[in-house]
């Protein structure tokens, strides 16, 4: 904490002045013990003078996910005032994606995971083009991960605000680009599959030359966006105010009844605003590039939380609520690393051009704060000394 006081936004839940001593040193154990699911018994074990229930004390009365999302977006925060990310990506950007968590079958989360085997949960992440990860959530594996895309950049309160979102098929549905364009965020989705989606035209006396086969017969019913207009923008505009998370409301829209009018109204704008996004799609490499760039940036971060995580391979916590403290502890831990990495980056960038090496631009682009230096186990030391020969002859 000598750079960055995170600690700050960890304290009694009674809003009370901590009386622990020794707060700050419990702060990061607890963090580490959690975290990277080691664990309080295993580490209290190789830490001298802290026992696994004051490490545990500490997470339970004086860390939420409140707190914790103050401390991720605290260092957040921190690591955009640095000058090298401005080199590796556009802040106005972002992409979610999800990776699947082991956890015990009987509890309420957890499902099987068809695609990836096996029971578990999904952490759910936001990351910034910049390569830090701006929000963090655990969803079921059965969920279709468009309801939540949304959340991560509403609730995102931190100095970097993309308003363009990426993602994977599984990111969009017609519904969501409906809700995303009400909000003012573009959401550009890098869609397997793309032909199999319906393009649709604004009226049937409307012919394209070349491009009238991507197509499909029907069209776009102005009528009924115009009618329920007002009160699409009643739900956004409720959304904006956070009265209502993007996910419960898309939770709600997520039927065709004959009774929701709604969910048909947003899935009419929504075909408007995708086919404009695939018609982009299709006929701008560039565009599809910058997609897969961001796309890979939140895949790798996927892979290095769960590096991070090294003591363990699964969640062993079956109350929800817990198992998301877990995912933000990681991700607070992931984040501190990024900061680290990006800090000690800059310095031996600076070295190096004392010495006489040009730093270019494009040099700067290739690189990344993850994890290729980083030692997760410490450092084991050798010591020589005289020891007694071993006695085989002592009895009891």
């Amino acid at each position: 904490m000598h750079w960055l006081k995170w600690g700050q936004h960890f304290g009694p839940l009674s809003g009370h002045e901590s009386k622990i001593g020794d707060e700050e040193y419990r702060q990061i154990l607890t963090t580490f013990a959690y975290g990277t699911g080691l664990g309080t018994a295993q580490l209290a074990r190789n830490i001298t003078g802290v026992g696994d229930r004051q490490i545990s004390f500490l997470n339970q009365r004086h860390v939420t996910e409140e707190k914790l999302d103050a401390a991720i977006r605290y260092t957040v925060n921190g690591y955009n005032r640095f000058w090298l990310p401005s080199f590796w990506g556009d802040p106005g950007r972002a992409a979610a994606d999800g990776t699947k968590w082991d956890i015990y079958e009987n509890n309420i989360l957890s499902e099987y995971h068809i695609r990836y085997g096996g029971w578990g949960g999904v952490a759910y992440y936001h990351v910034s083009d910049t390569y830090i990860a701006l929000f963090s959530h655990f969803i079921p594996c059965g969920v279709w991960e468009a309801i939540y895309i949304l959340d991560g950049l509403i609730k995102n309160k931190s100095d970097i605000q993309p308003d363009t979102v990426h993602g994977d098929t599984q990111a969009q549905n017609a519904v969501v680009f409906g809700l995303a364009y009400l909000l003012g965020i573009r959401l550009m989705p890098r869609i397997r599959n793309w032909k199999d989606l319906k393009c649709y035209k604004s009226s049937s006396e409307q012919t394209y030359l070349h491009i009238q086969a991507l197509f499909s017969k029907d069209n776009i019913d102005w009528a009924l966006i115009e009618r329920h207009l007002p009160d699409m923008l009643q739900v956004a505009q409720s959304v904006k105010a956070g009265c209502i998370a993007p996910s419960t409301i898309l939770r709600k829209l997520g039927t065709a009844s004959r009774k929701n009018k709604l969910y048909f109204a947003f899935r009419e704008l929504g075909r408007v605003i995708r086919t404009l996004f695939l018609l982009e799609y299709v006929s701008s490499e560039e565009l599809r590039r910058i997609i897969q760039g961001a796309t890979n940036k939140c895949e790798s971060f996927n892979k290095f939380v769960k590096w991070v995580y090294f003591a363990a391979n699964t969640l062993e916590e079956n109350v929800r609520d817990k198992q998301l403290k877990i995912i933000k502890y990681n991700h607070l831990i992931a984040n501190l690393l990024i900061f680290h990495n990006c800090h000690s980056m800059t310095q031996a960038l600076k070295e190096l051009q004392s010495e006489g090496m040009e730093i270019t631009p494009e040099i700067l682009r290739t690189l990344s704060p993850y994890r290729q230096h980083l030692n997760r186990f410490g450092v084991f030391e050798l010591r020589e000394r005289v020891v007694a020969p071993v006695d085989y002859g002592i009895q009891l």
